[in-house]
């Protein structure tokens, strides 16, 4: 499957950016999607994951901050960011998995989309 990630930037500490990544086809409804960002020098890190009826799961670092979401009839998973932090300052991803449970936040993936640049300044 093919993702498309939209909405990186520049920002200032405290601001706020929505990442959209959209899953074109039929059976977006059947997919597990997560948020994965990679800083520079760093292994890349699981940052949020939502099921097909919208379970969620997040990192430590981001709980309180962001928000994952998604549109089943759009098509698109979304990562709302707020109160950004310089340490936020990564390439995300954004990432899908089939799978046949509803109820199911999937931790591994196999579809990954090209990423998007997110830096904060302070």
């Amino acid at each position: 499957v093919q993702l498309q990630a939209s909405g990186g930037g520049l920002v200032q500490a405290g601001d706020s950016l929505r990442l959209s990544c959209a899953v074109p086809g039929p059976t977006f409804g059947y997919y597990g999607m997560g948020w994965f960002c990679q800083a520079p020098g760093k292994e890349r890190e699981f940052v949020a994951a939502i099921s097909w009826n919208s379970r969620t799961s997040y990192a430590d670092s981001v709980k309180g901050r962001f928000t994952i979401f998604r549109s089943n009839v759009k098509k698109t998973v979304y990562l709302q960011m707020n109160s950004l932090r310089p340490e936020d300052t990564a390439v995300y991803y954004c990432a899908a998995e089939y799978t046949s449970s509803p109820d199911l936040i999937l931790t591994t993936f196999n579809s990954w989309g090209q990423g998007t640049l997110v830096t904060v300044s302070s």
